[in-house]
C-alpha cells in the first residue's frame, strides 16, 4: 500500500510514521507514504490556501484550487483512480470494519484540512470517503489521518508478527476482546484463571469466547445488536452477571 498525505503541516507526521508498527511496515515493504504540502500548489501570489467564506461567517475556508491540483498531480502517478479520504468531523465514524475495507486498497490519498472547513466543491468532486475519528473537533485533520493509517496499516499482510493477532482484536469479531494474562501466575495474590493454565485448548477457546461476550454485554451492549447470541450464550451471561 502507498499513501499520499495532503497537509499544510507535513512535519507533524515524522515521529508517528517513523516509529513502531508503521516503521516496521515500511521496513518490510508492505507500506510507503509521502507527505505533500498542498500550499506549494497554490496559484495565489501570497501563497494563500484559504479565504473568507461567501455569505460571511467566522473563520477561513480552504480554497479548491490548491487541493484540486495536488490531487490531480498525485493521482496521475496511479494506474487507477485511488480512494481519496477527507478527514472531517462530519464524516463517517471510523470503525474496524472501515479499516478492514481500506486495507484492501493499494493506494490512498488523505486530505487534511485546517481552519473552518473546506470549499464544498472539494467534497463534491474529489472525495470518495469522508472520515471522522469521533464526535469532537480537532485543529486539523492530521491527527485523525494518523489514527486511520495506523488502524489500516496494521492489517496489511506481514505487518504484525502474529498473523492471528488482527482478526482477534476487539471489534474485528463484532465483540470486545477477552481478558489477557501473562507471567507470573500469582501476582500479589491476584491469580490467573485456572482454565488458562490447564493446557486444554478447546476449553480455553470456549472460555475466551464467553469472556468476550460477557465483556461486550457489560461495556458495549450496543455491539450485540448486530451479533446474535445463542440461547446457551444468553443463559450463561445471565448466570454470570446478575445486573443484566
Amino acid at each position: 500500500m502507498h499513501v499520499d498525505i495532503l497537509t499544510l503541516f507535513p512535519e507533524m507526521f515524522t515521529g508517528v510514521m517513523e516509529s513502531s508498527i508503521l516503521k516496521k511496515a515500511q521496513d518490510n515493504k508492505a507500506f510507503s507514504y509521502q507527505t505533500i504540502d498542498f500550499r506549494t500548489y497554490t496559484e495565489n501570489k501570497h501563497n494563500k490556501v484559504d479565504d473568507y467564506p461567501y455569505g460571511g461567517g467566522a473563520g477561513m475556508v480552504l480554497m479548491p484550487q490548491p487541493i484540486f491540483d495536488a490531487v490531480a498531480d498525485v493521482s496521475d502517478q496511479y494506474k487507477q483512480k485511488p480512494r481519496v479520504i477527507l478527514m472531517c468531523p462530519q464524516g463517517e465514524t471510523l470503525t474496524q470494519q472501515k479499516a478492514e475495507e481500506l486495507a484492501q486498497e493499494e493506494q490512498l490519498i488523505f486530505i487534511c484540512g485546517h481552519y473552518e472547513g473546506y470549499d464544498e466543491r472539494i467534497r463534491q468532486e474529489l472525495v470518495t470517503d469522508e472520515l471522522s475519528i469521533g464526535d469532537y473537533v480537532l485543529t486539523g485533520g492530521e491527527l485523525g489521518a494518523m489514527v486511520v493509517m495506523d488502524s489500516v496499516v496494521r492489517l496489511l499482510p506481514g505487518v504484525l508478527g502474529n498473523e492471528h493477532s488482527a482478526p482477534a482484536d476487539s471489534f474485528s469479531t463484532g465483540l470486545l476482546e477477552h481478558p489477557h494474562y501473562t507471567r507470573p501466575a500469582d501476582f500479589r495474590g491476584l491469580k490467573v484463571p485456572d482454565i488458562l493454565l490447564s493446557g486444554h485448548h478447546e476449553k480455553i477457546k470456549k472460555w475466551r469466547h464467553q469472556q468476550s461476550i460477557l465483556r461486550t454485554w457489560q461495556r458495549r451492549p450496543d455491539l450485540l445488536h448486530s451479533h446474535s447470541l445463542t440461547d446457551e450464550e444468553e443463559r450463561w451471561i445471565q448466570s454470570q452477571d446478575k445486573d443484566f
